[in-house]
This record gives structure tokens, sequence and C-alpha cells, in this order.
């Protein structure tokens, strides 16, 4: 019985080791010390004797440098060279680019909740909160947003020229420059507001201030370059455009044909040495308007003007219009959302080498340029223009399901009805959520490359969702385009920013795992980099200190797996309140996220970067853990307010589920079954058992979104809801005001009828017939005509001429999109 009780203390307590990632010393004094205390009281019994010769072969050789680098890590190192999956110098910089924020502490696998709480959250200035009252809510109000896509094609010149005179194309660039030097939370607060309102003026608002030629100049720019282009950017005299993308070359840039050669060249009597280029460009925003071009090229030295290396690499320059050579094709025409927006050709043009963005020295470090640059700009641009639309669409579709009736009752009170509007909330809030939370590590120094590219996906994926939902509650009222029609604009576009700055697809199947294995991994970056260096003494010293401790990382994630799985995880110290559980549970699945990951990066090898379904359920279940901690910072920093719960709710079991299910299709599709097996064992001990939200949650949320509450009040903040003549959501937000206190009259009338006191064919003519027999009073009368007029304005769809639409269709604005740019604005 002492035997055995020895034994299973010792198990606890190298168990409770490994649980919480004792150092190795820790573990050769613990190993040494129970062996210690056994020998004293039980003697040298067989098993006692085991854990001696354990210790002496294993442990203590681990701790001896000379013979653990010679018998353990030389071997591994050996291994490791030749399993390493190979990059390109483009996937390098690609993977090194941008910094990691919290993603990095959820793929460890043992996230600090309270480190998570702390961040602090991101708020507006005075003054960019007076910039977002005054110009911003100004602007919002002279949009009108069927002129300028049926009608114009194109902003209106008055539009074009308030843009540029308050400054919005420099949101970005500092003061000293003329710039408002917003915050990066300030920049996607002024994107969400417009983005409800119009994507073709969000989307003129937002590249300027995006990946672009400022963004760049700030980074890597001269100081020559910054003092010219930047003030002038920032006034709107220069209007910039970025050329990345090429016919052949989409979401492999690397691919890219365009190309520059060094070489001297007679300008004004004078030997230039510069760069003959030749491009093709196309989806180029703001191309048809540009006068400045950035241009993404692969640089070439055949004759060594620059050193020794022939092929540089891919350069950025920054090019004017009317340089000789240059030519801005016809526009292209984004799904009816006309924002400018076309290709961009060059043959045989000269530049003088200092117009490379940095000059000659940044020659050949474009494409790290870009991803750095990419890894803050992904996180604002597409997430805020897609909440955008998403805040307006919560708000609207809440209030027509309580306006909009069928079969005698609101539509939303139907359980069809309330399932796609409960996914609209919800997702609406986590969207904020995410953007939110990414915003804010832009703010505190970070470029973010991992979080941004799961922020990029899943917001525009949820805003594609959504508004397929927007479209099915709204029916006919949603298909049919018109001045009345707000949601049907947002659902031709919604594609637009599922397709931009990075493709979904690629994004998701190779991004965000893909470079979130190496840069969130506690220990995998500095082994790649060990197995890099050319000194073999060096590069083994390096890697014996990752590889131990990678090991013993491994051991405790399993360890953690197994323990957590069992118990519910109950065990895990997390902040106290209603939403305790959920921090609990994702602790669980991070634990297991670092096990799985460990487990296929060892099995599959370089294998893992070919089998993308595998490697993309991995960033899902990464990408849904920072979903769900964005959504539970966002409780806790909006005050952690009551009425908000079932939203909250719904989305950390939304994301719950789909992280066990993406385990789940893990583990039945994993090449190696035996390994597989295990796998379930450790991260399911006691079997699956999230489920989806219920549907007592869909009608919670379905009634937060049908009525004038705080909560769709706080979903919708942000977006233009100003009580407007210009604004939809006005007589929206009017017609449930009324209908709401129009339903008891309603139902008085409708018992009346059922009881046959009144008499009439339609619902006027009942209400009529219940005024004169006293049933009710004129003023619920009044109440009752008020609320059917304004319940009928909303949704009242438009209606044309076939001769108005054909000339709409053919005007001379549209035909603009087809005819040669001449440098206008059409």
């Amino acid at each position: 019985m002492i035997g055995l009780g020895w034994f299973l203390a010792s198990l606890a307590a190298l168990i409770a080791l490994a649980y919480h990632r004792a150092a190795l010393i820790i573990w050769t004094i613990s190993f040494a010390l129970l062996l210690i205390l056994a020998t004293k009281f039980n003697g040298l019994t067989a098993g006692v004797t085991l854990g001696w010769i354990a210790f002496l072969a294993v442990f203590l050789p681990l701790n001896i440098s000379m013979w653990r680098r010679r018998f353990i890590s030389q071997p591994l190192f050996n291994f490791y060279r030749k399993v390493m999956p190979k990059m390109s110098r483009t996937e390098r910089e690609a993977i090194t680019a941008g910094t990691v924020t919290w993603e990095a502490d959820l793929f460890r696998g043992n996230p600090d909740w309270q480190k998570l709480l702390s961040f602090p959250r991101p708020k507006l200035t005075e003054e960019e909160q007076a910039f977002i009252d005054g110009p911003v809510e100004t602007l919002c109000r002279m949009i009108n947003d069927w002129d300028i896509t049926h009608n114009r094609a194109d902003l209106p010149p008055a539009m074009w020229e308030f843009l540029k005179k308050e400054g919005f194309f420099g949101l970005i660039i500092p003061k000293q420059y003329g710039g408002k030097q917003f915050s990066a939370f300030a920049h996607s607060q002024i994107l969400v507001k417009i983005s409800g309102r119009s994507i073709t003026v969000s989307s003129t608002v937002a590249v300027p201030n995006s990946l672009g030629p400022a963004e760049l100049l700030l980074h890597y720019g001269t100081e020559e370059q910054k003092e010219y282009y930047l003030p002038r950017l920032a006034r709107g005299e220069e209007m910039p455009c970025f050329a990345l993308t090429s016919p052949e070359a989409g979401s492999d840039a690397g691919a890219m044909s365009d190309h520059g050669i060094v070489c001297y060249e007679e300008q004004q009597g004078k030997r230039v040495l510069g760069i003959r280029l030749n491009w093709d460009k196309r989806y180029i925003t703001l191309a048809p308007v540009a006068t400045v071009i950035g241009l993404a090229f692969k640089l070439y030295d055949p004759d060594h003007l620059l050193g020794d290396k022939e092929d540089i690499g891919i350069t950025c320059a920054l090019i004017p219009r009317n340089t000789p050579g240059v030519t801005i094709g016809r526009r292209h025409f984004p799904l009816n959302t006309p924002f400018q927006n076309g290709p961009i050709q060059g043959k045989n043009v000269f530049i003088p080498m200092d117009w490379i963005i940095g000059g000659a020295a940044q020659a050949g470090k474009g494409w790290r340029m870009l991803m750095e640059c990419l890894a803050a700009g992904r996180a604002i641009t597409l997430p805020a223009s897609t909440v955008g639309g998403a805040k307006v669409l919560s708000y609207a579709t809440g209030a027509y399901s309580r306006i909009r009736k069928q079969f005698n009752i609101p539509i939303g009170r139907f359980e069809g009805i309330e399932e796609p509007l409960a996914r609209i909330g919800a997702y609406t809030y986590l969207m904020d959520a995410a953007r939110t939370l990414a915003a804010g590590a832009v703010d505190m120094g970070e470029k973010p490359s991992v979080a941004s590219a799961i922020v990029k996906y899943h917001v525009t994926e949820l805003g594609r969702t959504i508004a397929c939902d927007g479209m099915d509650i709204h029916g006919g009222k949603g298909i049919c385009l018109g001045p009345k029609n707000y949601i049907g604009r947002g659902y031709e576009s919604s594609p637009i920013a599922i397709t931009v700055e990075g493709a979904n697809i690629l994004t998701r199947n190779m991004i965000i795992f893909g470079q979130g294995a190496i840069r969130c991994h506690p220990y995998v970056l500095a082994e790649l980099e060990a197995a890099q260096l050319t000194d073999n003494k060096a590069a083994l010293a390096a890697f014996d200190k990752a590889v131990i401790r990678h090991m013993a990382f491994g051991i405790s994630n399993v360890i953690r797996s197994l323990v957590l799985g069992l118990t519910g995880s109950y065990i895990v110290h997390a902040p106290k309140g209603k939403l305790k559980r959920y921090f609990q549970q994702a602790t669980r699945f991070a634990s297991a996220f670092a096990l799985i990951t460990d487990v296929s990066m060892l099995s599959l090898g370089s294998n893992l970067k070919r089998k993308e379904s595998i490697s993309a359920r991995l960033g899902d279940i990464l990408s849904y853990l920072y979903l769900l901690s964005s959504t539970l910072k966002q409780y806790h920093d909006q005050g952690e307010n009551n009425d908000d719960l079932p939203v909250v709710h719904f989305i950390s079991q939304y994301c719950l589920f789909n992280i066990q299910e993406r385990f789940d299709e893990i583990i039945k599709n994993f090449p190696n079954r035996w390994m597989a097996a295990l796998l379930r064992l450790f991260i399911f001990p006691l079997g699956k058992h999230f489920s989806k939200p219920k549907d007592r949650l869909n009608h919670k949320i379905a009634g937060l979104l049908m009525a004038p509450t705080e909560t769709r009040q706080r979903i919708a903040a942000g977006a233009f809801l100003s009580p407007v003549k210009e604004n939809v959501l006005a007589d929206i937000q009017d017609a449930l005001i009324k209908t709401i206190a129009a339903e008891p009259i309603e139902k008085l009338i409708k018992t009346a009828k059922q009881d046959e006191a009144v008499h009439g064919y339609t619902l006027f003519e009942q209400a009529q017939s219940a005024l004169e027999r006293k049933i009710i009073t004129v003023e619920q009368f009044d109440i009752f005509m008020q609320a059917e007029e304004a319940r009928k304005k909303v949704i009242a769809v438009d209606d044309f001429l076939t001769e108005d639409l054909a000339r709409n269709i053919l005007s001379e604005s549209y035909q603009s999109l087809y005819a040669q740019s001449d440098g206008t604005n059409g």
C-alpha cells in the first residue's frame, strides 16, 4: 500500500509539473527529491530502482549541455534540416513581417485572461470625436448612394472637393506634413460610419489611408520624398493608387512579370542612373483618378550597376501619372459599386533611382515593406467597412422584422426569421469586437500580421453571411433596387471585401495557420532560424536551446489537454463572473490546439504545407479562439451589461462549437490513424459535448433587435443613425416606435373583429368602424394611422418607367466607365 501511495503521489507530482509547464531544472530537482524520499521510506524496490535508472539515463544527461547536444539535439537537428519545408524569398518575408499580439498567447496554450482584459480599451480623442461629429457627419448627410451608384458611377464633384478640403485623404499622415495623424481606431470608426451609407464613398476614403504611397512613405520614404509628397497627399492635391496585382499574378504576387532593369539614360544632358520599367496591372483602386502611382515590380541588375546581385527582388517606387510611357486604362466596374478602379500599364518607362520608396537603399525590400504595412492596414480598412454595413443591417433588419407583417403578425415572431435575425445581431457584435481588438493592437504599436489576417477573413465572411440573411428577411424589399433599398448595394458588394487584400480562400488555407504556426509558436521560429545559420556550432547551440524547451512544451500540452478534458476545465483559473465558463473552456481548447499543432508539424513535416484542408482547420481553431477572446473583452470593456448576455452567450457557444467541430474534422482526416486515435483520446477524453446556440437564444436576440433596446443601440453604435431626411434609417426607427405604440390598439381592433363588434374588409376599414363604435378613441385612431403610414413608407419599393431605366443604364455618366480615362474624376 505504501508503494502504491508513493507511486500515486509521484504521478500526481509529475502531472502537476507538466500541467504548470515546469522548467527542466525543476523537473530534475523534483524527480530527485521524490526518489530520495522513496528510497528512504521504501528502500531500493524494483520501482524505485527503475526510477533511479531513468534519472541517471534521462534527466541527468538532459541537464548536461554537452551530452544533450551530442545524443539528442544533434540527431534532431539533422532530421529537422531534412524535413524543414522549403520557402521562397517572398514566403519568408511574409511570414516574418509584422508582430504578434494576443493570438500568440492563445497559440501557447495557456492564455492569461487578465492580460487580455487589461489591454486599454480603444478610445477617440476629443479631436477625433469632433471630426466624426463634424465633417464625417456632414459627409454622411451629403451622400445619395443611389445617385452615386446608378446615375453618376462616381462621387459628385462637390463631394470630391469636400473630401479634399476636410482632410479625409490625410487621416494617417502626421500633422507636421498637414495630415490629421489620427489613431487606427479613429480611422476605423470613420470608415464604419461612412460605409454604412456608401461603400463607394468609404472605398474612396479608405484607399489613400490604407496600404499605399502615404503609409509606405511614412515608414520607409526618404526625408525628401516625405517632404514633397505627404503634404500634397494630405491636401488631396495628389491622388494616390498602389499597383500590385497583375493579370498573371494575383494571390501569388511573387509571380508578377512586371519588371525593371537598372540602367543609365541621358536626361537633360546628364547621364542618370535609373530603372527601365514595363508593367501591366489591373484591379487598381483609384487608378482612373490617380496622379501618383505606387508600383511594385521585380528589379534586375544584369550589368551589376548596384552591386553583385542580378536579381534584386520586389521593389516599390512612386511614379507620377504624366511620366512618358504610363497608360491609365479604362475603368473596371466592381459589382455595381463604382469606386474608381481600373488597369495601369507602363511601357519602357524610365525612372530615376531616387523614385524608389526609400531610395536605392530600399531596392529589393518592397515585399517586406508591403507585408509589414498590410499587417496593420488589413486590420482596419476591410473589417471597418464590413462592420459599418453590418451595423446598419442589424439596426434596420430588426426594425423591419417588427414592422413587416404576414399572417397578421410581425415576421420577426416566426422562428424561421428569428434564426437569421439572431445571426445578424450576434455576428455584428462579434465582427465589431474583433475589429476593435485588432485596431487597438495597432494603436499599441503592433503590426498584428496574424490577427489582421484572422479579422479580415472572418469579418468579411460573416459579413457575406449576414448580407444573405438580411436579403432573405427583406424578400422583395431587398431585391428591388432603388433609392428606398438600403441593403441591396451592400449585398452586391459583399464579395469585394472577400476578394481584396488577400483572397479569403488563400488567407484561410495558407496564411492564418501557415504564418501563425511560425510567428506565434514559442519555439518554432527560433528552431527555423537556427536551422538557417551557416555556423554549425552556433546553429546547434541555438537549436538545442529551443528544441529542449519545445519538447517540455509538447509534454506539457499532452498532460494539460488530458487533464482539462477530464475535469471539464473547471480547474482553470479564470476571471469571475457570468462568463467564467467560457474563459475556462477557451483555455482548454487553447491547450488542445497547442498539442495538435505540435503533433501536426511533427507528423506531417513539410507535407503540412500541402495539406491545406488540415492547415485551414488549424487556422480556424486559432481564429475562433481569437474571436471568442475579442467578444469577451468587448463585453468587459462595455461595462458587462446584462442585457447583452444573450448575444455574448450566442457568440461564445458558436465559437466553442466551431472549435470542437474543427478538431473533430482534423482528427477524422489526419493521415496517421494511430496518431488520430491518440489525439481524440487526449482532446476529447469524455467525448464531444458543445452544441450550436439553442433556439431560445435566437428568440431573445431577435427580441432585442426588434425593439429600441440599449443592446440594439450598442450593436449599431458608430453607424450614421441621425434622424435627418437623407437617412432612411431614421424612417425605419420612426416606423418602429410608432408600430410598437400602435400594437395594443391594433390588438383591440382585431379582437373586436373576431367578436364581430366591428366590420370592414381591410384593417383600415375595421379601425374606422372601431372608432365609430367607440371601441377606440380618436387619439388611438390617430396613433394607429400614423403607424400605418410610417409602416407603408418603410415597406415600399421603388418602381421606374422602362425608358427611365434604359436612360440611366445608357447615360453619359455610365458610359464613362467604359470610356478611355482622361484624368478627370470620371
